[in-house]
């Protein structure tokens, strides 16, 4: 089967899936036209001969729907639960009941992929490995007995199932995770989607067709590469951590130091000559590249000095990173096929926005997100225009919570911070003029506070707009000392980015009238301009805490929000199809 056909065989198990979910039949093939009369009609199909081993299948499948009509979920064979029981017995149903598995070297292809799943960050356990092992070595003892051979069809047939399902479109539902979520899931033509996988199930290569069901972007098959590697650290015995102790600096003499450089040798941060005997305790300066290396993969400030947070990070044992690096491999593969051609990539947890061409980032900066209790949403929408000098119009939550007990205080912090009042008519009206203190949470005022176009605005002098209901956005600020923090949750959810006019230089992609001297010369009139995209530019904004490089090494970034507990609980717990 060539590679695209593989790619549409994965509609099908997905689609077998949405059977248990919908517990709805095939829809019906529309009416066909009246056919024409054929003078020589085909003879009829001959039905396949019926022998014990169909008759044991048919009898397991007549059990499956026994089950599924019950609402019992489980459908137990060697210890392994048949997860796609709807979509087992219609397949087998539709194949009058043919053996599939009846092959051991077939058999042997199947384990060797579901085995594979871990460096997925998918537990092999959970598409029966063990069962099938089981299977295998009785098969390999000779011909099983019909009751045996239909129990593995129904298991291995559920395995490779589950397994392409999963791999398409990940174990864990992001929607259960976070309300937010509005990344589209894949559309699916059942009758196209059900052959399909009829037809993966009989490829040529069943290591292929797991392959294809893949993300096929490069940062997932990299991310695959680097838990291979890590799983293999862990084999290995991991890294000791590095004793507590003062802040270590460059230059100095310290009896940690041999373990230091032990533990960035094993992650490959250090690269120098192996350690003579007795190993130096000099920390010189190869050592020191190798931490500055280590700390900016993990966010820290490149300084070369060990103190508390490089410690901490050090010490983090490769089980958690094993665990990190599993998390996000399920994240890619809730988005992964929706990142293709240009976009621009904001990951929350790593402080950073990037523009991507041709799957790699040619651009990229800093930013500041929200703070944990203002959390910035996980969510896509397209950039449609930018605004030069924009003004700023005080959102109810910030008003409610940050600007009205400064505001009844003071009245004349609005003035001076160039904020006006707005009446409905469109009016301006006097701050002092209004009693403040009867408005809060539940009752607003009614006016609309807006900020005056200018370098002390609150969005700076550029904001990039994408419709979206969080009031969310990308812009400028004032405020750039911030961008020199390690971990920059100080918005209020919007999106803060250090270099704002050369991402809008990047999304509005019109050198010609649009690049830096014609936005400053925009910029120096203090008037606000909107300008709107001639082709809008995707955004997605995801919350990534390890991510693949293209040199090899796996950048891990701090949990911020506190989202990876939850997402590695839902990734190990059983998966159960919803009713």
């Amino acid at each position: 089967m060539n590679p695209k056909s593989l790619r549409l065989a994965l509609a099908g198990v997905a689609l077998a899936c949405s059977w248990v979910v919908a517990a709805q039949p095939l829809p019906d093939a529309p009416e066909a036209a009246p056919a024409k009369p054929q003078v020589n009609p085909p003879p009829p199909a001959v039905a396949p001969p019926v022998t014990p081993l169909t008759e044991a299948i048919r009898e397991r499948v007549d059990h499956l729907r026994y089950v599924h009509e019950h609402d019992a979920h489980d459908h137990s064979i060697r210890g392994a639960n048949i997860v796609v029981g709807e979509g087992v017995a219609r397949l087998y149903e539709t194949e009058q009941f043919q053996p599939r598995w009846l092959d051991a070297s077939r058999l042997d292809e199947l384990i060797a992929a579901v085995g594979d799943l871990r460096y997925d960050g998918l537990d092999p356990a959970d598409y029966h490995i063990d069962a099938l092992i089981s299977f295998r070595t009785d098969l390999r003892a000779g011909a099983l007995a019909p009751g045996d051979q239909a129990d593995l069809e129904l298991v291995a047939t559920d395995a490779m199932m589950l397994a392409l399902y999963h791999l398409y479109v990940g174990k864990v539902d992001p929607v259960k995770l976070s309300s937010q979520w509005n990344y589209s899931t894949r559309p699916f033509d059942p009758k196209v989607g059900f052959e399909q996988f009829r037809r993966a199930l009989a490829s040529a290569s069943i290591a292929d067709t797991f392959q294809a069901a893949r993300p096929q972007h490069v940062w997932y098959q990299r991310g695959r590469e680097r838990l291979k590697e890590y799983i293999g650290l862990a084999a290995a015995g991991g890294w000791s951590p590095v004793p507590d102790g003062p802040t270590l600096e460059p230059g100095a003499e310290d009896p940690r130091v041999p373990a230091l450089r032990q533990r960035l040798r094993v992650t490959r941060d250090y690269d120098g000559a192996p350690d003579p005997y007795p190993p130096s305790s000099l920390y010189d300066p190869a050592l020191e590249t190798a931490v500055r290396h280590f700390q900016e993969r993990h966010g820290l400030t490149a300084d070369g000095v060990i103190g508390p947070a490089t410690r901490a990070a050090l010490n983090v044992p490769v089980s958690a990173r094993i665990d990190q690096i599993r998390i996000n491999l399920e994240r890619a593969r809730w988005v992964m096929h929706e990142i293709k051609g240009e976009f621009v990539l904001v990951n929350v947890a790593g402080f950073e926005v990037a523009y991507f061409r041709d799957d790699e980032p040619i651009w990229s900066s800093r930013v500041i997100v929200g703070k944990p209790y203002r959390e910035t949403p996980i969510f896509r929408s397209l950039i449609t225009y930018v605004v030069l000098n924009p003004t700023w119009t005080i959102p109810p939550t910030i008003l409610v919570k940050d600007k009205l007990p400064v505001i009844k205080r003071d009245p004349g912090y609005l003035k001076r911070n160039n904020i006006r009042v707005i009446d409905s008519s469109g009016r301006e009206v006097n701050p002092y003029s209004v009693n403040w203190s009867r408005y809060g949470a539940g009752n607003l005022p009614p006016y609309q506070l807006r900020q005056d176009p200018g370098e002390d605005n609150a969005l700076g002098l550029v904001k990039i707009m994408f419709p979206n209901p969080h009031m969310v956005y990308l812009h400028d600020t004032p405020t750039k000392s911030l961008f020199d923090k390690d971990e920059r949750t100080f918005s209020s959810g919007c999106i803060r980015v250090q270099k704002a006019f050369e991402l809008a230089e990047l999304v509005l992609n019109d050198p010609a009238r649009w690049n830096r001297p014609a936005m400053d010369a925009v910029v120096a009139t203090k008037k606000m301009q909107t300008v709107n995209l001639a082709k809008p530019v995707p955004v997605l904004i995801l919350y990534w805490t390890a991510q693949p490089r293209a040199d090899g090494q796996v950048i891990f970034r701090n949990d911020v929000y506190g989202r990876d507990p939850a997402t590695l609980a839902a990734l190990d717990s059983d998966f159960r199809l919803p009713r």
